[in-house]
């Protein structure tokens, strides 16, 4: 019998590396796996309904999903999880030095309903007292000019947004103190092009990133894996059966990371690493599934609707194929 022939985009990561070479197969699935960068598989995604499988912005998904009779659906695989009190940097010019200095701010964003700064302002509000509403954020290309939002928003009329416009680009302005601060997932050019003139928020981020675990239990979920919703319908065993091989792929990793006979990585102290990251995480510090994410999620869809991004607050489990939730026991 013939398997199902589906074409899945997903950056290259060593947690999906089994799927792309095909020593990890799903079961019924033969799959045709595209290396892309996430700005590029999320815009082709979004725009156009590209590939039948796809890694998605976890906010950018949750945006199609709050409006109902979403393009896709979800399953709980989380290619990208990402602390990110290290992702707030501020002008020098800024006289930022502390979290409560962001209000009343202007703050870059390369897009408002990007995953990274709903978590960012989730973050301040609930640790550190920052409303989301009260600085201005300017939105637009990080490092190139005429970055438009992915897909449409409609915010509530007390959060000031405005775009920078066809030609400026967020990293010179924050390097020139155009603006104050800058929430992105990927770090500006001028933090090393022009060091002093832009900064971290949380220069020891680290430490201040593990004792945000130890209080909250949250790794913050930035991607997740959907389906378009028309190949999921025509065949709803896809959710179960790529939940499995992603999970597989996965398992693969964790086993050759702590591996001391060769390392698999070039970090010196890759063992250590894990080591630490067991200590401070638990031993499936990367979690997939529903269950083992729920509180996560359900943290990220309160900022989600309070932000308003979300015009009702989600329950976790309306993002993901009723298939995937749970598992078989024996």
């Amino acid at each position: 019998m013939s398997k199902l022939k589906l074409t899945l985009a997903c950056w290259e990561y060593d947690r999906t590396r089994a799927l792309a070479e095909g020593s990890v197969q799903a079961d019924g699935i033969e799959l045709n796996c595209l290396n892309l960068h996430v700005e590029e598989t999320f815009f082709r995604m979004l725009r156009n309904r590209e590939f039948d499988v796809a890694e998605m912005s976890l906010s950018s998904y949750t945006v199609s999903a709050a409006r109902g009779n979403s393009p896709f659906i979800a399953i709980p695989v989380f290619p990208s999880r990402f602390f990110r009190h290290s992702s707030i940097y501020v002008s020098e010019k800024s006289g930022i030095r502390e979290p409560k200095d962001l209000i009343g701010k202007r703050i870059g964003v390369p897009e408002f309903q990007m995953t990274a700064p709903v978590w960012i302002r989730g973050i301040l509000q609930d640790e550190y007292g920052v409303d989301p509403s009260s600085p201005e954020y300017f939105s637009g290309g990080e490092e190139e000019p005429g970055r438009d939002e992915k897909i449409r928003i409609d915010l509530p009329a007390k959060f000031r947004l405005r775009s920078i416009g066809p030609k400026k680009i967020l990293t010179q302005m924050i390097a020139d103190g155009e603006i104050d601060a800058l929430q992105t997932a990927r770090m500006p050019s001028t933090f090393m092009t022009r060091p002093g003139t832009v900064k971290r928020l949380f220069e020891d981020y680290v430490e201040v990133e593990k004792a945000y675990f130890r209080k909250t239990k949250i790794f913050p979920i930035m991607h997740t894996v959907v389906i378009r919703r028309d190949v999921y319908e025509a065949n709803r065993w896809i959710a179960q059966s790529l939940c499995k091989a992603f999970a597989e792929a996965q398992r693969r990793v964790y086993a050759n990371l702590y591996t001391t006979s060769a390392l698999t990585t070039m970090l010196p102290w890759q063992v250590a690493h894990v080591e630490e990251a067991r200590r401070e995480l638990g031993d499936d510090w990367w979690a997939y599934g529903f269950e083992a994410n729920r509180h996560v999620l359900d943290t990220f869809l309160r900022y989600h609707h309070e932000q308003g991004l979300s015009s009702s607050r989600l329950k976790p489990e309306d993002l993901f194929a009723p298939e995937s939730l749970e598992s078989f026991k024996i």
